[in-house]
């Protein structure tokens, strides 16, 4: 029997952490797409992320509101054309704030003032290393979701970037929520499922739109 036929369920990967499945329907997937091609055009625009070392992440990656580099923020694409961050649109932060209330509760929603965005564009070689959002100054849950391709997306524990770890597949439409204990757990992509994307998006490759609070003054 096709599984597809059974709905997906949420489920509580790790205290703190939420799949959602098909969160974003259809219409709104469209939506976010062409938000994401639109904040993906110079100036600050879609760029290749280099490490310190001298490494290059495989996956792009564009930033709204702060612009994030290894490992900080900054008002200007410092490691890139040095303009100015696209602003973070206000319609984005009332998104992430629904998302949470969905996941983890109105009460978590509540106070949660997302102020960046950082969209992360995967072709079907990319991949993200084991690694913690640990560069904001807020403890506010961080919001992830996912358009296009689907992938394999591992969320592990606060200590070690090793297990124990959990495999989550996350498709196009796909919520993931992660606060409180989890706030600051590793978690990376060792692989994308080329092919998986919706027929009707039109998108070739996986985005990932991760929304996060800042906890930065405004005259910072």
């Amino acid at each position: 029997m096709d599984a597809e036929l059974f709905p997906r369920e949420r489920a509580r990967v790790a205290p703190g952490a939420v799949h959602l499945p098909d969160w974003l329907d259809a219409a709104r997937q469209r939506e976010l797409l062409r938000a994401c091609r639109e904040w993906a055009r110079p100036p600050a625009g879609l760029r290749t992320v280099r490490t310190p070392g001298g490494g290059a992440m495989t996956a792009r990656q564009v930033c709204l509101g702060w612009h994030w580099y290894p490992y900080a923020y900054a008002r200007t694409v410092a490691d890139g054309d040095g303009a100015p961050v696209k602003p973070f649109p206000v319609w984005l932060g009332e998104l992430g704030r629904r998302a949470v209330s969905d996941a983890l509760g109105p009460a978590q929603a509540e106070d949660a003032a997302y102020d960046i965005a950082l969209i992360n564009f995967y072709e079907g070689d990319a991949r993200m290393g084991m690694h913690r959002d640990a560069d904001e100054r807020a403890t506010a849950p961080v919001v992830s979701l996912s358009l296009g391709d689907a992938c394999v997306f591992r969320f592990g524990n606060t200590r070690t970037r090793a297990r124990p770890y959990t495999d989550v597949e996350l498709r196009s439409g796909d919520l993931f929520v992660f606060g409180g204990a989890s706030r600051l757990a590793y978690h990376g992509v060792p692989r994308v499922l080329p092919g998986t994307a919706p027929a009707g998006l039109g998108l070739t490759g996986r985005l990932n739109v991760t929304l996060r609070v800042s906890g930065f003054p405004d005259d910072s």
